[in-house]
């Protein structure tokens, strides 16, 4: 007991007090544990150590998830992702502007693809739908539910965020960084990580909004000055407000570097029960 104890009074000598005792865990709270996993593959996957035939059922899962989206995507023709938040309405500046942005994108020929969702992913979408171009969507399961926006030619949903993340990259070209949250953060420095380590080519990343992004700006220099990223870096990044700009980037990296054309996607089999665009 005394070493516990000894814990106990450095803690209170230190001015951070004792350390609280964890709440008690009820039966109920343990069967709404369960129920929620088993909704939400992705916390048992995640939760650590399950039983054997669990963990292969699991395996069978993600792959089974790749498959359909592999399916789904394959003949959506060259992409370029666009990443943004959920939270913004239609009436909002931001959401405006990725409207423009997908419209754009969708002008010189690619195939816009989004998360599916509503706010600057529907936005993105509609853009694109709007002037007559390519508009995909993938997806995520949640929690609360989010369905696809109604600006789609083709979607998938997914139950593994890290597959969704996979198929979002795999199908681009490029990627437009709009006003977000934490996801948007997420996938665009997996995107920078990518290109950085060699893991994918020199993809063109544009990221849109001067004076949202502005602070992140000034953390990315702090880096270089820091020296945890190289000043070469700095080049994988175009920062702009200008939609023909950022549309024109994307398309002189994609056709420069890929060889990329306005062509029509790949015919789909239907022998295979494959399905175009």
């Amino acid at each position: 007991m005394s070493k516990p104890q000894r814990h106990h009074d450095e803690g209170r000598a230190s001015g951070t007090g004792p350390l609280p005792t964890p709440p008690e865990v009820t039966p109920e709270q343990r069967d709404e544990q369960r129920r929620f996993c088993g909704r939400l593959v992705d916390q048992t996957l995640l939760q650590g150590p399950n039983r054997r035939l669990k963990e292969l059922s699991l395996l069978f899962a993600v792959m089974r998830d790749f498959l359909r989206g592999f399916r789904a995507l394959h003949f959506v023709g060259p992409c370029i992702t666009v990443f943004g938040s959920a939270r913004f309405k239609e009436d909002h500046p931001y959401y405006q502007k990725a409207r423009e942005v997908g419209a754009a994108i969708a002008r010189r020929g690619f195939t816009v693809m989004t998360g599916g969702g509503p706010g600057i992913m529907e936005a993105a979408n509609r853009g694109a739908y709007e002037a007559g171009g390519r508009s995909v969507g993938c997806n995520i399961e949640l929690p609360f539910e989010q369905h696809h926006n109604p600006y789609l030619h083709r979607w998938v949903t997914m139950k593994y965020f890290f597959v969704r993340k996979v198929l979002l990259t795999k199908y681009s070209y490029g990627f437009v960084i709009m006003p977000g949250g934490f996801g948007t953060l997420d996938e665009m420095f997996e995107a920078l990580t990518l290109i950085q380590t060699k893991k994918i080519r020199n993809f063109p990343v544009v990221v849109v909004g001067r004076e949202f992004w502005g602070q992140l700006r000034g953390l990315v220099d702090d880096m270089v000055k820091n020296g945890t990223i190289s000043p070469g870096d700095l080049d994988l990044i175009l920062w702009t407000d200008d939609v023909e700009e950022a549309a024109g980037h994307l398309v002189h990296i994609g056709a420069t570097q890929f060889g990329l054309t306005c062509e029509e996607p790949p015919h789909s089999s239907v022998w295979l029960g494959e399905k175009g665009i």
